[in-house]
């Protein structure tokens, strides 16, 4: 009786010790299975120095390894091996088991870290603590700093199992690859041996918008390759000059340069990029080298952070020889725009920022500025009694929200109007004009085509559709603009000039004051009815008597300050600068159109570069253009969406802002005394 007790009683308790032991066994290989490939595993059981690998254990390594080989596709083979060095300190002995972790795997499947982790919790879960013990007590056998070789197709370093499914960070891994990494930086175009920063590897971020990373095999540098366009020598250019024409030649540069600032504030919009290519620290450099190696003679930068402008930048361009002048945003923004100068090449005649804020006006109620210069080029001393005409430089950086077009365009006129004022000549024409800056608006929209064409009709148009950024025609009620855009006490036209600089079509007609029009409202001419007037009982017949509070007639007090009549248009604007890009915005070589940022993996033009020129006609509503004074003799191409993709996006290891920079050459015609 007890014989068979025990017997019913034993036998199931030793057949699920049994199965316990053969489950915790194989949690153990799959765990190890799934968070390695088969070169890694190997490399596991090669890293145990003293110790013979159990039978049993080599025998499922060998049939994993068959099975793994079986099911790869015919067009697929086992990824060669090369060497790579992994020191182990005994930092990282403590605590549970050591795996051995691919980093270009976190990076490209973090899926498969998540189900690794949770094999493992599982596996904690049936180990016992008779086999952890034993498990910490052989890595104990290791010595305290061992170097295992590890055979394998991509870079491996030792980590201790994460919760949250981040990488480990590297400061106390030394990971020496022995074959070297293609995607170098550099920023010299023929190849010149300098120093350039490292390439970092991405970082993996859950629940991003997955960027495909540029492959090793093409560097940075090849894919990010910027062609100068040299159009001098286009037929156009040759007819305008002749043989005895000399230029005043130089380079202008707009460039969005990223606030650091503002990427700590809008963090979500770079979960893209490694967080070590977006500190300041690392960008810097990439950024000065980078317009170091353009040499541009007149640098117009837009979100410049106040104390990296004081301290590091406006220090750094005197040293390469630039003037510099700075606008910070107005309110509690931190960032601003610059304009630099070489002052070898140009001297100052007049500076006038520009502040679109104006307390009261809605339209006109953000914190946005400008910076415009006028400048004199500098000729050298052997060209004799010769001259060139002053430069009108502006640069600016407009609001972004793409639902406010009406603040936009409020900001650009009054931008336009400081150039008039600035750039307008004795005679009343205009010197040449380059206009840079960050527009937030793409091209062909109504705020291009203002700026292009020269007019614009706004009235009933939704403000959403004046830059072109989004589209929100599915909105029920549309903020829409409606004239007059902005009060006549802002005091500029509706051709974005201001009133004090206008003349008037009658020179006698003037704008009195309020004031000074209510002196008249009960004098005795007011109170005679017109011998023409209608009568009408009760309308026209009763004549109007003087209040008895109303002050008799004294001394006919004068308006100090009549402001010309200006009559304002219905709904449409003008300016009569007569500006046209500098580029093209298309690529025909690709089919595709030209990118200046590329805001969460959506690129659009948003930057430009305006100058000078002279109308020729008008086809279908757009005004066409031929060089006049100033001429565009070359410029650095721009890429495309697709190509930005391949280098994942802005800002990446090469690019240090989520914009690119624009570039291009002008002369100015030389001229006899």
């Amino acid at each position: 009786m007890i014989g068979t007790v025990l017997c019913y009683v034993l036998l199931p308790a030793a057949r699920l010790l049994q199965a316990l032991r053969d489950a915790f066994s194989t949690c153990q290989k799959n765990a190890l299975l799934a968070k390695s490939p088969s070169t890694q595993i190997e490399g596991v059981f090669a890293a145990t120095t003293g110790r013979s690998v159990p039978e049993e254990q080599e025998a499922l390594l060998q049939q994993w390894l068959e099975e793994e080989v079986g099911n790869l596709p015919a067009n697929e083979s086992v990824p060669p091996a090369r060497k790579v060095s992994v020191t182990l300190t005994s930092a990282w002995l403590e605590g549970s088991e050591l795996l051995m972790t691919s980093l270009s795997d976190l990076n490209t499947s973090p899926e498969v870290t998540q189900c690794a982790d949770q094999q493992l919790s599982e596996l904690n879960t049936l180990a016992s603590s008779e086999l952890q013990d034993h498990a910490v007590a052989e890595l104990a056998r290791l010595p305290a700093e061992e170097t295992v070789t590890v055979a394998g197709s991509a870079p491996w370093t030792a980590v201790v199992p994460q919760t949250d499914h981040q990488t480990a960070g590297c400061a106390d891994i030394n990971v020496e690859v022995l074959n070297d990494d293609p995607a170098v930086l550099a920023w010299s175009l023929a190849c010149d041996a300098e120093t350039v920063p490292p390439v970092l590897p991405a970082q993996p971020i859950q629940d991003a918008v997955p960027f495909y990373p540029v492959p090793t095999e093409v560097p940075y540098h090849e894919i990010l390759w910027r062609d100068w366009e040299d159009l001098s020598v286009q037929p156009c250019v040759l007819e305008q000059i002749s043989e005895n024409t000399s230029l005043f030649e130089f380079r202008v540069m707009s460039y969005n340069i990223l606030a650091q600032d503002l990427v700590e504030q809008g963090i979500d919009l770079y979960v893209h990029c490694h967080p070590d290519i977006l500190s300041w620290n690392y960008r810097l450099p990439n950024l000065l080298q980078e317009i170091q190696h353009w040499d541009p003679d007149v640098l117009c930068l837009q979100e410049v952070q106040e104390n990296h402008y004081w301290e590091q930048l406006e220090p750094t361009f005197k040293e390469m020889g630039f003037a510099c002048f700075y606008k910070r945003r107005t309110g509690t923004k931190t960032d601003g725009c610059a304009v630099c100068y070489k002052h070898s090449r140009f001297q100052l005649i007049s500076l006038s920022p520009v502040e679109y804020f104006r307390p009261g006006l809605d339209i006109l109620n953000r914190d946005n500025v400008g910076l415009v210069l006028l400048l004199q080029p500098v000729l050298p001393e052997d060209l004799g009694l010769k001259t060139v005409s002053p430069l009108c430089v502006a640069n600016t950086h407009v609001l972004f929200n793409p639902r406010r077009g009406d603040i936009k365009l409020a900001q650009v006129a009054l931008l336009l109007a400081e150039i008039d004022k600035i750039a307008r000549t004795t005679e009343g024409s205009y010197y040449p004009v380059i206009l840079c800056g960050d527009l937030n608006s793409v091209p062909d929209s109504p705020l291009y085509k203002f700026i292009r064409n020269g007019e614009l009709s706004y009235h009933g148009m939704p403000a959403w559709k004046v830059s072109g950024q989004e589209d929100f025609s599915q909105q029920l009620y549309p903020r829409k603009l409606l004239a007059p855009l902005w009060p006549s006490s802002l005091g500029v036209t509706d051709k974005c000039q201001y009133v004090t600089l206008c003349q008037p079509k009658k020179l006698g007609r003037r704008e009195y004051s309020r004031d000074f029009l209510l002196q008249f409202r009960f004098c005795d001419v007011a109170c005679e009815r017109p011998p023409q007037l209608v009568l009408l009982e009760g309308v026209t017949d009763a004549k109007p008597d003087r209040p008895a509070h109303w002050p008799k007639p004294a001394a006919m007090v004068k308006d100090p300050d009549p402001q010309p009549f200006i009559p304002r248009c219905s709904g449409v604007i003008q300016h009569s600068l007569n500006l046209t890009s500098v580029y093209s915005h298309f690529l025909p070589h690709r089919g595709r159109p030209e990118v200046t940022t590329m805001p969460m993996g959506l690129g659009a033009t948003v930057d430009y570069i305006f100058y000078s020129a002279e109308p020729v006609e008008s086809k279908a509503g757009r005004r066409l253009y031929k060089d006049g004074a100033l001429k565009l003799l070359g410029r650095l191409s721009l890429l495309s969406e697709d190509v930005l993709l391949m280098a994942n996006g802005l800002p990446n290891p090469f690019c240090s802002s989520d914009h690119l920079c624009l570039l291009a050459s002008f002369g100015l015609e030389i001229s006899s005394l």
